[in-house]
């Protein structure tokens, strides 16, 4: 017992800055879904992706190939193989970029005012948006972790082949793809089935609750970003940057645009 606190601790020791993200996550989660979905939505997400993660190590399904670098299960928790970090970072992924496809789904008439968002969170375009959305985050996260002996981050994993994209394999960003909408599909057979009888309300509510997600999706793009510039991999920062400009553009074209001028009849 007393070991396996002493590597808990480790782990937020170690990964302060994935701690801080799952803070993040859940202030937000909880204040959308309440308690209880949040940890439906978590504990569904890490169990997904751990199994994904293991399953890629032995058999090289859903991420392609790849392997974990085993240097600190003796000050952090691994299971089966696996940093415990790696595979609970997948619950706060794909819950953000979830809510970031909820609002490019919606129409946002106001930024003051909550967006009646439901017909959104029903919808499986909206899922294959949130797939989309945590693919381009790894896009961006992937390359610079990869490189995680230049950084603090230390070199956890590699690929046995390389990869194109940076050392990165197609297959990873394929995964991950996967691996949200595998996420998003089963917490809403979960919301229909096991929840069916619980009351979809948050625990609380704050200004610009709505779109708030986007400060943690686009800030987990700067931090790699920056990360990327300080290591000095500038070709891989500038083109991590032009995937986040293009994203970002996207949403400020979606929030603008209820205030267009309608064209002249």
């Amino acid at each position: 017992m007393t070991d396996l606190l002493h590597r808990l601790a480790g782990t937020v020791l170690l990964r302060p800055y994935v701690f801080v993200f799952l803070l993040a996550y859940l202030f937000l989660a909880v204040a959308r879904l309440g308690w209880l979905r949040t940890l439906v939505w978590t504990v569904t997400a890490y169990l997904i992706a751990w199994a994904c993660e293991w399953s890629s190590v032995h058999n090289g399904f859903p991420f392609g190939r790849y392997y974990y670098i085993d240097r600190t299960s003796d000050r952090e928790l691994w299971v089966a193989g696996v940093p415990f970090f790696d595979s609970l970072s997948f619950a706060f992924l794909s819950f953000i970029s979830f809510e970031a496809a909820v609002i490019l789904r919606t129409p946002l008439t106001s930024w003051h005012a909550s967006p009646d968002d439901a017909p959104a969170r029903r919808s499986w375009l909206t899922t294959v948006y949130a797939g989309l959305l945590m693919m381009f985050l790894d896009v961006v996260i992937d390359p610079v972790t990869l490189q995680g002996e230049r950084w603090f981050l230390g070199q956890i994993y590699g690929y046995p082949h390389g990869g194109p994209h940076f050392g990165v394999t197609i297959e990873n960003y394929v995964g991950w793809f996967v691996v949200s909408v595998l996420i998003t599909t089963t917490f809403r057979l979960w919301e229909a089935t096991l929840l069916r009888g619980v009351a979809r309300t948050g625990s609380f509510a704050f200004p610009f609750q709505h779109v708030a997600p986007l400060g943690v999706y686009f800030g987990i793009f700067a931090f790699n970003i920056a990360v990327t510039f300080w290591i000095g991999e500038t070709t891989m920062g500038w083109a991590s940057t032009f995937i986040a400009f293009l994203i970002g553009w996207m949403f400020v074209q979606h929030a603008l645009s209820p205030y267009r001028s309608r064209p002249s009849e």
